[in-house]
């Protein structure tokens, strides 16, 4: 379940969290990307990007964060020239991909984390705060995040490294 073992141990500084957010010290650190799937409405659970994806998370103490994530089976562009790509090689390129930094807080009445999102790899996601209901167990933290408009909720669990 995802959920509410943590809140106790986390505090935030403002209500807005913009920029003044901090963090319990067992979510700052650098995490390491362990799975990125998805679950489709059919509750059926898939690799969102591929089987072995890379990503790395730093959060820091007053709540700053930057997210990245790779999927391995990204193909280089042909040209070698990331101005010369096609259609097809850029749109790999930025599907195979997820990154945004910001800041992040805990919402302990909400049991959810919650990313004030700066930039995006997605502009879209610039400027919104986006919660994700989480789980932390030891040194793996889990969360979910909103239902895309097809109804398939992505899941990204992360060990942390340090």
């Amino acid at each position: 379940m995802f959920g509410a073992a943590i809140f106790a141990c986390a505090a935030v500084a403002s209500a807005g969290y913009a920029g003044a957010a901090t963090v319990a010290p067992v979510f700052a650190g650098t995490w390491t990307l362990v799975a990125a799937d998805v679950v489709h409405p059919d509750g059926s659970r898939a690799h969102d990007y591929g089987a072995a994806p890379s990503g790395l998370l730093v959060i820091d103490t007053q709540g700053r964060y930057s997210l990245q994530i790779f999927k391995a089976e990204r193909a280089r562009f042909a040209s070698g020239d990331k101005s010369a790509g096609t259609a097809d090689e850029y749109k790999a390129a930025v599907t195979g991909s997820s990154t945004h930094f910001g800041t992040i807080g805990v919402d302990p009445k909400g049991g959810t984390l919650v990313f004030h999102i700066e930039h995006a790899s997605f502009p879209n996601w610039e400027g919104e705060e986006q919660k994700r209901s989480y789980e932390l167990n030891g040194d793996e933290l889990s969360y979910r995040v909103a239902p895309r408009p097809n109804g398939d909720v992505p899941i990204s669990v992360w060990r942390r490294i340090n």
